[in-house]
């Protein structure tokens, strides 16, 4: 598999894009690089997405209800799968509870 930097770098349109263009091309890719052919994810791969490609955001958060009710919801067994807007809905669902989202946001933007 090509990796994500490179697939990012070899679209046109981003090679002048801004921080945030680019942050969000590479959830887009990273969730093409896992998703099926339909481009779909089941739970199980989500959950495994999540683990593997977010967990400093979701470290931490094993004690929370609503980080429990949304990995509840991957675990149950069902023929649903996960479309890219789900998906995007998921990550800042996680962002917004994550204890690293502020040390985010106390970072310094002046010198």
């Amino acid at each position: 598999s090509v990796p994500i930097a490179k697939q990012l770098a070899s679209i046109k349109a981003l090679r002048k894009g801004s921080d945030l263009e680019k942050a969000f091309a590479t959830a887009a890719l990273v969730y093409n690089n896992y998703a099926d052919p339909e481009s779909k994810l089941s739970k199980s791969e989500t959950k495994s997405l999540l683990q593997s490609q977010f967990w400093h955001f979701i470290q931490g958060q094993e004690n929370k209800p609503k980080y429990q009710e949304i990995i509840s919801s991957l675990d149950e067994e069902s023929e649903n799968k996960i479309n890219f807007e789900d998906f995007m809905i998921l990550l800042v669902s996680l962002t917004l509870m994550s204890d690293l989202l502020q040390e985010i946001k106390n970072v310094k933007t002046t010198k």
